[in-house]
């Protein structure tokens, strides 16, 4: 899978240069202006409807919002990654949005940073954040930034938020119809352990390991929702415990059990090795960028081809099933990520 079958079609637009004020002054807390206003010049995409965005003083944002539309909210922090952590900010919050069939617009960013190289790592950490909203469009308009001692690792949340013209309800799944996957399971663990724990991918041939971290680049399922968002029952981003848990998840949403078909599960080759040599279960993998839909049979089709069309990998791997007592087919159990990483 390229880069250009997984990344948006909307240009990135130039990032703003600033370097963090070296000083040793800074104390435990809340920022100060002449701090934060470095800060603030990472301000994701520009938006006309934004009216007030972050600035000092400002408590809150005020955005004109579009008649007839549905505000879609989501909130989610990153708790396992370390580099790329920005950017996976972005991701998984915006991956929210697009599974309520929204368009991901605006977005809050909380930073908890150890006081130890703390404005080092806030501007790393916003860099990442505001390249990643510029190429989706989405505006920075607001958050909180402090420095601590509470804490050896940054604590990073993100909330979303963005208009859909879509009401899902996943109750409204009935037998008979079908569960569809975008991309590949295990793709964000994947991309995780390659660039936080290399070592870990010894067995892999140096090509493979960076086509595995370029896998960061895919994480995104906007493209794949607004292709299919008028097709669908309901849709879900398979996050923590993997495509397991996140099937999990969908089958409890809908109230039905959900019929697995192992074999059209989509795993790549690598993932395969990988699990085969470190001993995990693929469908165990944190997976932010594979998208899960529920859809009626007679759209199955037309979802694919859309898809096919785009690039974007994608196939047929369950139905839901007549029966209320039970939920999917999986056991559900302890996210793989954590215990891979401390290998």
């Amino acid at each position: 899978m390229s880069n250009n079958e997984c990344r948006t079609a909307e240009a990135e637009q130039q990032a703003p240069n600033c370097e963090p004020q070296k000083t040793n002054t800074e104390k435990d807390g809340k920022l100060p202006p002449a701090l934060l206003e470095d800060l603030l010049k990472w301000s994701g995409a520009p938006r006309a409807e934004v009216l007030n965005g972050p600035g000092i003083g400002e408590d809150a944002a005020l955005i004109r919002w579009p008649e007839g539309a549905y505000l879609v909210a989501a909130s989610d922090p990153i708790v396992g990654a370390q580099k790329g952590a920005g950017h996976l900010l972005v991701a998984v919050n915006a991956n929210d949005i697009a599974c309520k069939g929204g368009d991901p617009r605006y977005f809050l960013v909380t930073l908890i940073v150890p006081h130890e190289g703390g404005l080092e790592r806030a501007h790393a950490l916003m860099a990442e954040i505001d390249e990643s909203c510029r190429r989706i469009g989405v505006s920075i308009v607001g958050g909180h930034t402090e420095l601590t001692t509470r804490y050896t690792q940054p604590v990073i949340v993100g909330t979303m938020l963005g208009s859909s013209r879509y009401c899902y309800d996943a109750t409204q799944a009935r037998a008979g119809d079908v569960v569809l996957m975008t991309k590949h399971a295990g793709l964000e663990g994947m991309s995780i352990v390659a660039g936080d724990r290399p070592d870990l991918f010894s067995f892999l041939t140096g090509q493979e390991l960076e086509d595995v971290k370029e896998w960061e680049s895919c994480l995104s399922v906007i493209p794949e929702a607004a292709l299919i968002r008028d097709l669908v029952i309901a849709m879900h981003d398979p996050t923590e415990g993997g495509l397991a848990g996140g099937l999990d998840e969908l089958s409890h949403a809908c109230g039905r059990s959900i019929q697995i078909d192992k074999e059209q599960i989509l795993i790549s080759p690598l993932t395969r090795k990988a699990a085969q040599e470190l001993g995990f279960d693929p469908m165990r993998l944190i997976s932010s960028g594979v998208l899960l839909a529920v859809l009626p049979q007679r759209y199955k089709e037309e979802a694919l081809r859309r898809l096919k069309k785009a690039g974007i990998p994608a196939a047929i791997i369950g139905e839901i099933e007549k029966s209320r007592e039970k939920f999917s087919s999986t056991e559900v159990a302890a996210e793989e990520l954590w215990r891979l990483l401390t290998m």
